[in-house]
């Protein structure tokens, strides 16, 4: 897999292009804590581990800003039960 997750705060999304598609996870800041509101993964890089790069790479950015986030996204939350490395960035 290539590319590199950006944090596009123009579109306020995390950003992951793979082949020329590109991959988000929706937020909010507030600003602290950011809420991340839905992942997209399009079918066309789908079945690659993209979400799991996306979102480990957003949890890794939220944690160097050394802030707390929202996980509102349900494939978020599911990643966080299986990754409880992650847990100290959950607000509240």
């Amino acid at each position: 897999m290539s590319g590199e997750v950006t944090d596009n705060r123009a579109r306020n999304r995390f950003e992951l292009v793979v082949d020329g598609v590109t991959a988000h996870i929706d937020y909010e800041r507030k600003p602290d804590p950011i809420v991340l509101i839905h992942t997209i993964v399009p079918k066309e890089i789908g079945g690659r581990g993209v979400g799991t790069q996306i979102i480990k790479s957003a949890l890794d950015m939220i944690r160097a800003e050394g802030i707390k986030m929202v996980p509102q996204c349900p494939f978020v939350a599911a990643f966080l039960k299986k990754h409880p490395e992650y847990n100290d960035l959950v607000a509240g």
